[in-house]
């Protein structure tokens, strides 16, 4: 049949299951919105910022492992999305973004709303394709699709000029799977590597299983927890793969790295074989690498993306492919042997029960000032650690993931590498589309909700119904942490001298706001908020919580990973 580029564009996207699309309108894609009036394939969703449609395809795709999807005008709207394009890059999210362009004609002459966008996201994107010919768009939509799913996911751009959303050509139904001769991920590991990794794993007397979010990326968490009860090691997983084990698990020891548990960052650094599934050895969680590597131990790093290994510390047994086939093949040869899989790791077990006897996020309770970590705790015990949980970035980020023990995986929402502020609320609304009539909360500060507070009137207008947890210290808080342990105590430009109402605010987008100052008044509003008459609205609860409160567990920026400040005191 013949068909309109913008057209095909619907085709193209009925054709790979997309149910929900996160846009704003503009000039250069009026046809492709001219043919989403028309089809009913899937639902448009009007955010208020480009950025908040990405960041909602975003979470889309983290809560349901499918590709989100949106749809932005050219110009400041592309320059607007690419913030969102950068979060998704950074945690590896499969994304299609598709843009406007001008006319082909007007392309490089300074056109009206004209932006290079291939030249601006190619730092921050997997691919992206600027599509001159119409012809060439319904083959460039299906790449863009495999690619952003496929090997090491990520988002992908198509650039489409607004002639060739116009123009006209046949189109036909795909016709089998998509092959692409320059990109072909490897997904099963080498079985010569494999069988290195498991004799070393027979070898082991301290393994630990580091797991990063490449477990939960391949939805991998099932063979996660197979692969740690089979060693019975323990397992640590990264603020990106949170879930990944569920938190009651005994052989959980907690989150590693900068903010992460005591007896998590002990066993990682004092190990003498390390398991890393699906992660990056980040700066975040290793530290200083020197001080990393003064251990002797066998790495084995086992990654969907071979640039990934050996990128900050050097594997001994490096496996490129997908994690959920490599553990499963490694589980088989492990359990070839007799089931023998390890040595006895008793006196590993006393070591790190010993570390988890300091009780690193103890810390003290008040009847007259709440505490963040206090409501963080109550939010985990009401809702059992199975809600979905949206974070902005900073010390509210830091103490969710400390606190809120998480029991599934694609339940964490958080902007990981990028570190964004402004993701929560449009996290939310992706998370809560695809994931209806399950709660979801957002975990924010008064710095970071206003960073996209606009998106309360997209959630009014599709009824969105997130619970707003505002943890209020009026301070940019991880930035005056910072100042107070390293710039001594110079608090330049961190204090939040003129918020809003937040109630009268959040009130005015026809919400629900309530303002908590009491500790006594924390469960009870949160149990009003989830479970109460307001269950079905969007409540925001401004909790003015202790404006001194820092982040404990710590390790500073330049440090090795065990050495941690635990309530403001060197261990």
């Amino acid at each position: 049949m013949d068909l309109i580029g913008a057209d095909i564009v619907v085709k193209c996207l009925a054709e790979q299951g997309v149910k929900h699309v996160f846009g704003y309108p503009g000039g250069a894609v009026l046809y492709i919105y001219d043919a989403i009036f028309k089809q009913k394939d899937f639902k448009h969703i009007l955010v208020r910022h480009e950025q908040a449609a990405v960041h909602a395809a975003d979470a889309y795709s983290r809560s349901s492992n499918q590709v989100g999807v949106c749809l932005v005008t050219s110009g400041p709207g592309l320059t607007n999305a690419v913030t969102g394009i950068a979060t998704a890059y950074m945690d590896s999210i499969p994304l299609v973004i598709i843009s406007g362009q001008v006319g082909t004609k007007l392309i490089g002459e300074d056109a009206f709303q004209e932006c290079d966008a291939v030249g601006i996201t190619r730092p921050c994107v997997k691919h992206n394709f600027l599509v001159r010919d119409v012809k060439d768009l319904a083959a460039t939509m299906r790449k863009a699709f495999y690619i952003a799913k496929s090997g090491r996911p990520g988002p992908v751009l198509v650039d489409i000029p607004k002639d060739v959303s116009l123009a006209n050509c046949k189109y036909s139904a795909p016709k089998g799977p998509v092959t692409m001769r320059s990109y072909a991920p490897v997904t099963k590991g080498h079985m010569g590597q494999i069988k290195k990794a498991a004799q070393a794993i027979r070898q082991a007397n301290r393994p630990i299983i580091y797991a990063g979010g490449g477990v939960i990326l391949a939805d991998a968490a099932k063979e996660l927890r197979a692969f740690t009860e089979l060693l019975n090691a323990p397992c640590t997983t990264t603020l990106m793969a949170l879930g990944g084990l569920n938190a009651s698990h005994p052989n959980y020891v907690g989150m590693p790295g900068m903010h992460g548990y005591y007896e998590a960052n002990m066993a990682l650094q004092n190990s003498d074989v390390v398991i890393a599934v699906g992660t990056r050895f980040d700066d975040r969680v290793i530290g200083n690498v020197k001080h990393f590597r003064q251990i002797d131990r066998k790495i084995i790093h086992i990654d969907v993306d071979p640039s990934s290994i050996s990128k900050r510390v050097k594997a001994d047994i490096p496996i490129v492919g997908d994690v959920k086939n490599v553990l499963q093949a490694l589980m088989e040869q492990l359990q070839n042997k007799d089931n023998k899989t390890t040595k006895s790791l008793d006196g590993w077990w006393q070591q790190i029960e010993h570390w988890r006897d300091r009780q690193c996020l103890a810390y003290e309770y008040s009847e007259e000032l709440i505490k963040p970590q206090f409501v963080i705790q109550k939010l985990c015990e009401l809702t059992q650690g199975n809600a979905f949980v949206a974070s902005d970035v900073g010390q509210h980020q830091m103490w969710a993931a400390q606190y809120y023990g998480f029991e599934q995986p694609r339940h964490w929402i958080n902007s990981g590498g990028l570190g964004t502020m402004g993701v929560g609320l449009p996290y939310a609304m992706g998370v809560q589309m695809a994931n209806p009539g399950q709660q979801v909360a957002v975990i924010t500060g008064e710095g970071s909700i206003q960073m996209n507070i606009q998106e309360l009137a997209t959630c009014k207008q599709y009824h969105f119904t997130p619970k707003i947890i505002c943890l209020n210290n009026r301070y940019l808080g991880m930035v005056r942490q910072w100042q107070e342990l390293d710039y001594e105590k110079r608090y330049s430009e961190s204090y939040m001298e003129s918020l809003p109402d937040f109630v009268k605010l959040v009130e005015s987008y026809g919400h629900i706001g309530i303002q908590i100052t009491k500790p006594a008044d924390v469960e009870p509003a949160l149990k009003e908020a989830f479970f109460g008459k307001h269950k079905d609205r969007l409540v925001f609860l401004d909790i003015y919580t202790d404006r001194d409160a820092n982040v404990w567990p710590m390790v500073q920026s330049g440090k090795g990973l065990t050495d941690m400040l635990i309530n403001g005191q060197a261990v």
